[in-house]
């Protein structure tokens, strides 16, 4: 009986990408927090990662190095955040605080999904090698 590790993994795999496309996003947002007129972006997670599922079961995979890269786009999900604090005449939307909740917020649901593809990892591990 073959191991298909692209079904085992891909999903999972996807979803630390967008965790990481998600942080990059959070990271541009705290360093932009004093550039005037710059509006605040974010992931919207559910929605990008809907996009990988329907890349994933329509099986979209490039099988030659000239074919187009199928992976998530950076676009997927990715929109102007709504302003949660009163403008500050600039023109900036970035809250610091609220950013840096979100960027904790990321990194720790990134590491659960480590962890998480870490147990997987050495389940299949047990079941190839019979728990030596």
């Amino acid at each position: 009986m073959a191991i298909n590790f692209d079904k085992t993994f891909e999903l999972h795999a996807k979803g630390l990408n967008v965790r990481a496309q998600r942080a990059e996003i959070i990271a541009a947002n705290i360093s932009n927090a004093d550039t005037p007129g710059y509006k605040a972006k974010g992931l919207n997670f559910q929605k990008a990662m809907e996009q990988a599922s329907v890349q994933q079961s329509n099986g979209m995979k490039a099988t030659h190095a000239k074919h187009f890269d199928t992976s998530l786009e950076m676009s997927a999900g990715v929109s102007f955040r709504v302003p949660n604090q009163p403008d500050t005449g600039d023109g900036n939307t970035v809250d610091v605080q609220t950013e840096r909740n979100l960027y904790l917020q990321n990194s720790m649901e990134y590491q659960a999904g480590v962890q998480f593809l870490n147990g997987r990892i050495k389940a299949m591990k047990n079941v190839i090698t019979g728990g030596k």
